[in-house]
């Protein structure tokens, strides 16, 4: 676990990871692109826990922001860490059609 900016992240930190943007797509899917210009498609659904329980509802899962590199949904009360994202999404390189 670690801080940045009264943040508190899970895992360990990874310099230069973060998300730039996460286009909602179907069924719990979203393009991620992060800041190394890298796009990725992370299944959301891969996500347990009661804490990402409300991503199974489209008008929240629709609606996610990027605060500090972080994906976050519900004004911050739903988050996944950047590093998280990564390492359970797969290469895109535009060859999906979306």
């Amino acid at each position: 676990m670690y801080i940045i900016n009264d943040v508190c992240y899970a895992g360990e930190m990874h310099e230069g990871i973060r998300v730039a943007e996460a286009k909602p797509l179907c069924g719990g899917m979203m393009l991620v692109t992060f800041t190394t210009g890298e796009q990725r498609l992370f299944d959301t659904t891969q996500l347990k826990g009661s804490a990402f329980a409300p991503l199974s509802d489209e008008k929240i899962f629709g609606s996610p922001a990027i605060f500090r590199g972080v994906i976050t949904w519900s004004n911050g009360e739903i988050d996944v860490a950047p590093e998280t994202v990564y390492a359970l999404s797969l290469p895109y390189e535009g060859e999906y059609v979306i």
